[in-house]
């Protein structure tokens, strides 16, 4: 097995060095399935701005993904397919004007739209989409209203509560939503016949907003929300909050959704379809196109700096020295993402200078945690020999540590943002928008880096505060659950690595639990695969079959704990070299995920980094013992 070993480790480190950009960077694509392609169509059709080969290359992307019963999916296991996904591409496919409604493969999917509830069960984000192009009604009122911009950071509940990505998007909505805003063309299709007579719509039910809102004293709702001079005030406020926010590529924080829905707020508040902000919007979103298969694809964001962070240290975990001019052009990109503006971070973590990195190439305000921590071990090797990247690091650790939330865990973007009252707000899904809590995956990669990679001693408070969050917070079976890939394996590789890389001893009783779930979990064919359906479950659901990814995170999680290879983790490994050229869905199934139960992702560099990683520490600590 070793020459395997061997052979696949330097046919991944091959490919990797084919598939580098010229300027060091990797930017292999970031898929989240039709959504964002649907969008696009309906965005570009809006604004009558007729890209037809653009228009025409999402819509063959967009029939390729459909099921044989009409309908479109968001993972392979979705059952027969989901309801919003199907609405936003039979619109799109419509609104385009390559497909007609008599096609055979839109009755189809109108079939699963109406037997599976009509319009009315489609998620809150599709129903907007719809409402704003005059496809549905407004609700008489959404569950943010706009003057909650106002209130200032000191109150209870507050704008700034609520996360950053919730943030974005929901400000353009609440404009929206506001005006009532409503924008058709001559273009535009009809689908009052996807709606079911006497259907219930939770979009319109606000019960729960008045709830909520009887926590505000009554005098203080009353003039948040029928002041005639508060009012215009919030609406300039909300506006300045997104103008405030947009990259040089003209994107909100770099996001295809919030960049939408700017769009259409700008259109609402007076703006001009030809309006130069609208323009370099359209612009920045069309730079995010990426080609899979022979079609466009509007992806989400751009994953170039996760990727890039993640492929330089699992290169070098591989054995290629960091004097390689393959890791020197990865690092002087990396180098040279280094934030230096203050963004929405600052408002909760004020006096601490700027020196996150983010997700992706555009974004330059909007650090996290594990982009940072990723980068970081990228550059680790290079600190003691170079000044300007001892600098940058320096004012990295700085930031990271800044980060570090009251209850001694890590959150994605911004520090404790964790007040629990905003969870009563009715959003659909709001587990997964309203709030930036600390998370396993982020607290166990964050104790990794801090742990494996600086000369923090290891009974530092910041270590301590960090791994009694995670003892505090592991499942009752032993896992732990990853708030950003599926789910527990994910979360449970963060964990177990976080506590290894700070001497915790591999026998403690939470360690040896947490093993014992693992190899409880393993497929008969030595892998590992986790459903998606586990986040909305929020319990572990199997896949069914394993893939690369998930089978790389429990591999490299026992490689950790275990001083010798056992044979759970031989079988792993041999799963691994079987697996790595078959092609089957399991290689595209989605192991990451932004919003549980509506938007997952596809990342294309998972199958060359995870199983590299895996590899490399197995051969490191296991050769001349196999």
């Amino acid at each position: 097995m070793t020459d395997r070993i061997e052979q696949l480790i330097s046919q991944l480190v091959q490919q990797l060095k084919i598939d580098q950009t010229p300027d060091g960077s990797w930017n292999y694509p970031f898929e989240t399935g039709v959504s964002t392609d649907a969008y696009m169509i309906i965005l570009l059709r809006s604004l009558e701005i007729n890209d037809e080969n653009l228009i025409r290359g999402l819509t063959e992307r967009i029939l390729s993904k459909q099921e044989a019963n009409g309908a479109w999916k968001l993972f392979f296991d979705e059952g027969d397919g989901n309801v919003s996904a199907t609405t936003e591409a039979y619109y799109s496919l419509l609104y385009s004007g390559y497909v007609s409604k008599d096609d055979y493969r839109l009755l189809a999917a109108k079939k699963f739209i109406l037997e599976n509830g009509g319009l009315e069960k489609s998620q809150m984000l599709t129903k907007i989409i719809l409402a704003i192009t005059g496809q549905y009604p407004w609700p008489p009122s959404f569950p943010i209203p706009i003057e909650i911009i106002l209130l200032p950071l000191h109150f209870p509940i507050n704008f700034y509560d609520i996360s950053v990505y919730g943030r974005v998007n929901f400000a353009p909505i609440m404009i929206l939503a506001n005006k009532k805003y409503v924008k058709t063309t001559t273009r535009s299709p009809n689908l009052s016949d996807l709606t079911l007579s006497g259907a219930t719509d939770d979009f319109l039910d606000i019960q729960e907003l008045q709830d909520f809102f009887s926590l505000i004293e009554h005098d203080l709702k009353s003039l948040l929300r029928f002041s005639q001079t508060i009012h215009p005030l919030a609406v300039n406020q909300t506006k300045q909050y997104m103008l405030d926010r947009i990259e040089p590529d003209g994107t909100l924080y770099s996001y295809f959704s919030s960049t939408f829905l700017m769009i259409f707020a700008l259109l609402s508040l007076g703006h001009a379809n030809n309006d130069p902000l609208i323009l370099q919007a359209v612009k920045g979103l069309k730079a995010m196109k990426c080609t899979i298969h022979g079609h466009p694809h509007m992806q989400f964001t751009t994953a170039t700096v996760w990727n890039t962070s993640l492929i330089s240290f699992s290169l070098q975990k591989a054995g290629v020295p960091s004097t390689d001019p393959l890791i020197k052009k990865a690092n002087e990109y990396l180098l040279g993402q280094q934030q230096t503006k203050y963004g929405d971070w600052a408002i909760h973590n004020p006096g601490v200078l700027p020196g996150g990195w983010g997700f992706s190439a555009i974004n330059t305000k909007n650090p996290d945690i594990d982009d940072s921590t990723a980068s970081l071990r990228g550059i680790s090797q290079l600190v003691e020999n170079d000044t300007r990247t001892h600098n940058v690091w320096e004012k990295g650790i700085t930031w990271v540590l800044s980060m570090q939330n009251r209850d001694g865990g890590w959150p994605a973007f911004e520090k404790n943002v964790d007040n629990e009252l905003i969870n009563l707000l009715p959003i659909e899904g709001g587990k997964f928008l309203l709030l930036d809590p600390s998370t396993a995956d982020l607290t166990g990669r964050t104790l990794e880096f801090l742990g494996g990679y600086t000369n923090l001693p290891k009974n530092h408070d910041v270590l301590k505060r960090g791994l009694n969050w995670l003892v505090h917070h592991q499942e009752k079976d032993g896992s732990w659950y990853g708030r950003w890939g599926i789910c527990y394996i994910y979360g449970t590789w963060a964990a177990i690595t976080g506590f290894m890389a700070s001497s915790v001893s591999p026998e403690s009783p939470f360690i040896q639990k947490s093993v014992k779930w693992l190899l409880a979990i393993q497929n008969p064919d030595g892998g590992w695969g986790e459903s998606c359906k586990s986040d909305r479950a929020s319990k572990y659901i199997p896949l069914g079959s394993s893939n690369l990814a998930q089978t790389a995170w429990a591999l490299d999680a026992l490689i950790a704990v275990s001083d010798k290879a056992t044979p759970e983790i031989n079988a792993g490994i041999s799963y691994l070299l079987e697996a790595h050229n078959k092609d089957d869905w399991t290689l595209s199934y989605p192991v990451g995920q932004a919003m549980g139960g509506g938007f997952y992702i596809h990342y294309h560099s998972y199958k060359y980094i995870f199983p590299l990683l895996a590899l490399a520490h197995y051969k490191r600590k296991y050769q001349g013992k196999l």
